[in-house]
């Protein structure tokens, strides 16, 4: 939901990043062993990404906004691996906002989200 007002492409929000093209990424074992979920009553709320010094995805359901999910992710990703840098839209403030309240600042380097127009900034670790 909060992708498609940045990208503006309806074949790319309720395409790319819907369930199943996402869930196909998802179920090779190299990419699921650097995959932590955070379930609660039974429930996955959210899940965090972590390659190396890298955390390349993290998500939390549009539904759990706002409930300090995101928040124990990355916080569990600074301490049990030391993550050190992050890749996020441009567009995406409350992102921005929410990586530098958690010690990530922007560093100057970008480049375009692979098959979009759209420009991913880098973040690293104060």
């Amino acid at each position: 939901m909060k992708y498609r007002s940045i990208f503006h492409d309806d074949a790319y929000s309720f395409g790319a990043l819907q369930v199943i093209p996402v869930a196909e990424q998802y179920s090779k074992p190299e990419i699921l062993e650097h995959i932590w979920v955070y379930e609660e009553d039974g429930i996955i709320k959210g899940m965090i990404h972590i390659e190396g010094e890298q955390i390349a995805e993290l998500y939390v359901d549009y539904f759990f906004h706002g409930q300090g999910i995101g928040s124990e992710l990355i916080e569990f990703a600074k301490k049990e691996y030391d993550v050190r840098f992050l890749w996020t839209l441009e567009k995406n403030q409350d992102a921005i906002k929410f990586y530098e309240a958690h010690g990530f600042c922007k560093s100057g380097d970008k480049k375009l989200e692979e098959g979009t127009p759209e420009y991913i900034i880098r973040m690293e670790k104060e």
